[in-house]
């Protein structure tokens, strides 16, 4: 937890490619390691596949080896395993809801909607994988956006893998009207990110105090994306 002020926290967002670098390894233990490098309070996940580690689920194994409290967010049965979002933490849980953004036809898709506890504020959580076709996406952020009220007064960020890489299609336009602070940082490829397709967006633009792409060789080479984290202030 950030030592500078008492009331700011470090959030994070990787999409993890179900443990799997760009070797073809599954290497739990890497993915782990880049997991505690963000040194984070709250990491949303995305591709996470629900295989077994040391007789632990994938998750749990992450869980456990951070110290930190796993809540899954499954889309979908792949091969008889569970697959999709989730949440790690290390603050008081208030509030867990899996929120279906699937569209008929399409791969499915979801959101966990949270809200943590942070030395007696709220912090709320939407975290989400987008889908790949851009009218898919545009029907899954208009669906999400509208649990969000701006009228509620806590702070709030969305975390994920939105699949959006131009800030001006129509997914980040409703976005943007949302939340004010949506920063842009490429993260795909590892190797040599050029798209910005995952997202750290806070709804209050002065509670964003740092936004950092980790870009090391033990991360470029863990997953297909690179990790964002940033430090925001409740």
């Amino acid at each position: 937890m950030t030592d500078a002020n008492a009331q700011a926290l470090t959030v994070a967002t990787y999409n993890i490619h179900a443990g799997i670098g760009r070797d073809g390894r599954f290497d739990p233990e890497r993915t782990a390691r880049v997991l505690a490098n963000l040194s984070a309070d709250v990491i949303a996940l995305q591709e996470v596949e629900h295989r077994r580690v040391d007789k632990l689920d994938l998750l749990e194994y992450l869980a456990g080896a951070l110290g930190m409290e796993a809540i899954p967010g499954p889309t979908l049965l792949r091969h008889e395993r569970e697959y999709g979002n989730a949440l790690l933490t290390r603050l008081p849980i208030r509030r867990t809801e899996r929120v279906d953004l699937t569209v008929p036809g399409r791969e499915p898709r979801g959101a966990l909607d949270v809200v943590l506890d942070h030395r007696g504020r709220s912090l709320r959580v939407l975290a989400t994988h987008l889908g790949l076709r851009r009218t898919e996406r545009a029907a899954q952020m208009r669906r999400l956006l509208a649990r969000y009220d701006p009228r509620a007064g806590e702070t709030t960020v969305l975390l994920g893998d939105l699949n959006e890489w131009f800030p001006w299609t129509r997914p980040m336009r409703q976005l943007r009207r949302r939340f004010s602070a949506v920063p842009y940082r490429p993260t795909f490829p590892a190797r040599w990110p050029v798209l910005a397709l995952d997202y750290l967006c806070v709804n209050r633009p002065n509670r964003l105090l740092d936004v950092r792409t980790h870009r090391d060789p033990q991360i470029r080479a863990a997953s297909d994306h690179l990790p964002l984290s940033a430090v925001i202030e409740l």
